[in-house]
């Protein structure tokens, strides 16, 4: 009587047991998708404060340009527009076509500086472009950063068992942050003097949000 009693008790524990090692599972990578979440978000947000930071440069610097190239109308009100539909925007295809229409606006400005000698040896001219030459060089960190996240966030979203895991709970693939083959392209630019140094590298249309993940991930 004893032995039936155990032998009924034994799929039991097995059940029990194959359930417990399914929880556990289950929520070891729900954690996993949980903090992979928040890093993506955090350094996302890394991205954010230095885009901040340029939109809040952009008017010092179209205030100096005025100040040298008043009649340049077109070029400046190119910049300020630009700046205005990059804080206007909302959705990320918002923000990479507002990026990228910032960065065009820019490039012409560098380019109608040529013109103007007095301005490209202003001080406060060149503190501004230095300034937003350091900025573009830690966007683009913190873009890296922002993508390698992405990419270790999608594989957990595509690979076994986190597929199933996140088919049951939502979790979706992220977007990367990436250049366009026009923004690797920096302008030409000859402001009349063997010296150059005092142009910082700027990149043109630097990033654009793509939503699609690189094939094999």
């Amino acid at each position: 009587m004893n032995f039936k009693k155990k032998g009924c008790l034994i799929p039991i524990v097995i059940v029990a047991a194959v359930i417990l090692i399914g929880v556990a599972l289950f929520a070891g990578n729900y954690n996993k998708f949980m903090a992979s979440e928040e890093t993506v978000n955090q350094e996302w947000s890394k991205i954010d404060v230095q885009l901040q930071r340029r939109y809040d440069l952009i008017p010092n610097l179209v205030n100096t340009v005025k100040g040298y190239a008043e009649h340049e109308k077109e070029v400046i009100k190119a910049v300020s527009d630009a700046r205005a539909a990059l804080g206007g925007a909302r959705t990320p295809d918002e923000l990479a076509a507002a990026d990228q229409q910032l960065q065009g606006a820019l490039s012409r400005l560098l380019v109608v500086v040529e013109n103007y000698p007095t301005l490209k040896a202003d001080a406060q001219f060149t503190q501004l472009m230095d300034e937003l030459a350091g900025t573009e060089n830690r966007i683009a960190v913190a873009r890296s950063d922002y993508n390698n996240a992405v990419a270790d966030h999608n594989k957990l979203v595509q690979r076994f068992p986190g597929v199933l895991i996140a088919r049951i709970m939502g979790f979706d693939k992220k977007q990367y942050f990436e250049t366009t083959p026009e923004s690797r392209t920096n302008p030409e630019v000859d402001f009349g003097t063997e010296n150059t140094s005092w142009l910082p590298v700027l990149p043109t249309a630097r990033l654009q949000l793509a939503y699609l993940a690189p094939e094999g991930e």
